[in-house]
């Protein structure tokens, strides 16, 4: 039996290493940079961890059949599901592993926006002394409309960790019911009227071909000016262009990005030069527990799969 592991950003893979060899599988490490290396590297393997490599039809096809792949991270829009499903190969990912991290990044984003913390310390180094003239206009939090796009896993971490600042919660997720919304003390709402009423919007929803570019142009005009927006879920759902063009008119009033179309940033994106937007590298779901837990959990799947099971978290295809 063979494991591949097509590229890693970690300073080791000894529970992989070690989860591998107890089956009596050799194990593989690579840094594929394209789909044709990756395509090399698993040829004959029966279990493939991946992190930012795309997997494609090539690599579905030089794989053992029956293979699992597992993806190190939450999302796995590198993977081609289809391909994968055409082969009859097994997908596993880790959703799970640092949702804390990622929940207190985001509640930390949004009420560094809300008390507009970095103009204010901006203003104080340029010789400013001038509290209500950078506040200006600041909601109390309890009268502020804090609203999620999309109230998943993630989504409920942050309402937990901001409902004792006592903020109104609205929330736009096809999946919630009315129900759930009362349990929670959240109101449900259309899009449309999340737009309309949020005085902060949180992103949590998965980058599909309805929510892909959905805040562009048109729908950050319909936000109230005062607005903000704060994305630690994925950077497809924001057309980067329009959102610097809006914070730059003045059609909403701040922004927090932790993801992004093309990461790094480039060194061209309008994004480097707007006002009032507050930019992290990727980096909400990061703690050194966080990093452990993905790999002990992708160290357990490759034991599963090595086993004959199926992932802890299939991916559904």
């Amino acid at each position: 039996m063979k494991v591949v592991v097509t590229d890693y950003t970690f300073p080791a893979l000894e529970q992989e290493t070690a989860a591998a060899r107890a089956a009596g599988a050799a194990i593989a490490s690579y840094q594929c940079k394209s789909a044709e290396e990756v395509a090399a590297a698993v040829a004959g393997a029966d279990v493939v961890v991946v992190q930012f490599s795309s997997f494609g039809p090539a690599a579905a096809a030089a794989v053992n059949p029956g293979a699992t792949v597992i993806r190190y991270g939450v999302g796995y829009n590198n993977i081609d599901l289809a391909a994968c499903a055409q082969h009859g190969l097994k997908v596993g990912y880790v959703p799970d592993y640092c949702a804390d991290e990622v929940a207190d990044h985001t509640a930390a984003a949004a009420l560094t926006l809300l008390r507009k913390l970095v103009a204010m310390d901006n203003s104080v180094r340029v010789g400013e002394w001038a509290a209500v003239k950078i506040a200006k206009p600041m909601k109390p939090f309890n009268k502020t409309n804090f609203g999620f796009f999309g109230l998943g896993n993630i989504g409920r971490a942050v309402h937990t960790r901001l409902k004792g600042f006592g903020f109104q919660f609205l929330a736009a997720d096809p999946g919630l019911t009315e129900a759930q919304a009362a349990e929670l003390g959240v109101r449900k709402v259309t899009p449309d009227a999340l737009l309309r009423e949020a005085d902060i919007i949180s992103l949590h929803a998965p980058a599909t071909v309805e929510t892909t570019g959905y805040f562009n142009a048109t729908r950050l005009k319909t936000m109230q000016p005062h607005a903000m927006l704060v994305n630690s879920a994925r950077g497809q759902l924001i057309n980067e262009t329009d959102l610097a063009q809006a914070l730059t008119a003045g059609t909403i009033a701040a922004a927090a990005l932790d993801v992004f179309h093309v990461e790094p940033l480039p060194a061209d994106s309008p994004l480097r030069a707007a006002p009032n937007l507050l930019l992290t590298p990727h980096a909400a779901w990061y703690s050194e527990a966080a990093i452990h837990q993905l790999q002990h959990l992708v160290a357990g799947d490759i034991a599963r799969a090595l086993a004959g099971h199926d992932p802890r978290k299939p991916v559904p295809h």
